[in-house]
């Protein structure tokens, strides 16, 4: 089977969803308390749940600091931790020759996993790709290391909202991977409406007329998000019953109206056709005309975001594992992948967006590394000051909506 860079029970899995999530926390040695507290340095343990509005600060420990400047490139190999097929290959063996290292790549399906792994001590990595939900757990789990800014210049090349972003004020721990948005993937040749059609563009999922063939991610937060902003709610991450019970109800009715279905297959759902609307992300649309059968045109795929950019939109990030053998060739690889020529090299095979001022919407359709038709599939910055982010939760709040989605499932 081939898996998609986003394929995967979810990337923003709950942590405690299973044991893998315990493991990720026992693994802490105590320090992630729901309660929080201090450790030995004086530090503060306690989420602080970033926010947009509550930007946060991630904490400096005397034990973990960052490399020195002006040191030189180990001898490797470079042990990458990243997603199944969510980097270039070729474009990392280009760069890995400059220096004359080897490197490999250990992939994981979802972050409960990754997590447990390097919680565990099992395997050494040097690179790893967090989520920004998980990163202030690892960093008060000194699993991260700070990193040294010196070494990624390419930073500057980042949309300036994204070189200090509120979930990590001053890039101390990361930088930006990749970017993308939540919207509607359709098949214009099936559906007998866009979803800009309708007077709510969500009530598409509940047409009569896709019957059978309408799916949602299958994605704890994204899934139930839609129906959020489907009544007008736009907090991604509230905690209020009474909004996850709506939208627990939401989904529930679209069980008897449409027999949804769901899948992190979006990217080759809608091009084989056993789907003509699916929740989506806008990188597994950039890939989907792919899987299109032999003399199918990219025309007959549609993705829908609001033109405003207020909808659902997230980001990956880069950052250097604590105890790292070779970490200024992992700092070195990250500012290679934040260059012009290494970030859109890199995007040809992932399909998912990095945030540099460079990569224009206008510029990734001229040169066709996207169709024309699926031109709202670029994220643009100003959708990060517009859209919602699926962030950390309080572990009430995790429970709620953990709850209205394990419900959900078992009616499907």
């Amino acid at each position: 089977m081939t898996w998609h860079p986003r394929e995967r029970y979810g990337r923003r899995e709950f942590l405690g969803r299973t044991a893998v999530g315990a493991l990720a926390l026992s693994g802490a040695g105590g320090l992630l308390s729901a309660c929080g507290g201090n450790d030995t340095s004086g530090k503060s343990t306690t989420l602080q749940l970033a926010r947009p509005d509550k930007p946060v600060t991630l904490s400096l420990f005397d034990d973990n600091p960052a490399i020195a400047s002006g040191l030189e490139p180990e001898q490797g190999p470079l042990r990458i931790y990243n997603w199944v097929d969510y980097v270039d290959k070729p474009t990392i063996k280009k760069w890995a020759k400059q220096y004359g290292v080897s490197f490999e790549i250990t992939t994981f399906a979802t972050m409960d996993e990754a997590i447990a792994k390097i919680s565990s001590g099992a395997a050494s990595f040097d690179l790893f790709f967090p989520t920004p939900d998980r990163l202030e757990r690892m960093v008060l789990a000194k699993q991260l290391q700070p990193l040294n800014l010196d070494y990624i210049p390419n930073l500057q090349n980042v949309w300036a909202s994204l070189q200090d972003p509120f979930y990590d004020k001053g890039s101390q721990y990361t930088v930006p991977y990749t970017t993308y948005t939540t919207g509607i993937g359709y098949r214009a040749d099936k559906v007998a409406k866009r979803p800009d059609e309708y007077a709510n563009p969500y009530d598409i999922f509940f047409d009569t007329a896709n019957k059978g063939k309408t799916w949602l991610l299958d994605d704890g937060r994204e899934a139930p998000s839609a129906m959020l902003l489907k009544n007008g709610i736009t907090d991604l991450n509230t905690e209020k019953a009474e909004d996850i019970e709506l939208a627990k109800k939401e989904l529930l009715a679209m069980i008897g109206a449409v027999n949804v279905k769901v899948s992190t297959e979006d990217y080759t759902k809608l091009p084989e056709g056993s789907a003509h609307v699916h929740q989506a992300w806008s990188g597994s649309m950039v890939a989907a005309p792919y899987y299109l059968p032999k003399g199918t045109g990219p025309e007959v795929l549609g993705y829908w975001f609001p033109t405003d950019g207020a909808g659902p939109i997230g980001s990956d990030t880069m950052g250097v594992l604590k105890g790292a053998k070779n970490p200024v060739l992992a700092h070195l690889l990250i500012d290679h992948l934040l260059s012009e020529a290494g970030a859109l090299s890199n995007f040809a095979f992932v399909g998912y967006q990095p945030p540099l001022t460079a990569l224009s919407a206008q510029r990734l359709v001229d040169e066709e590394y996207i169709p024309k038709n699926l031109a709202s599939a670029v994220v643009r910055e100003s959708d990060f000051d517009n859209g919602f982010q699926e962030l950390e939760l309080s572990p009430d709040g995790q429970k709620l909506w953990q709850n209205a989605w394990a419900e959900f499932k078992a009616g499907i």
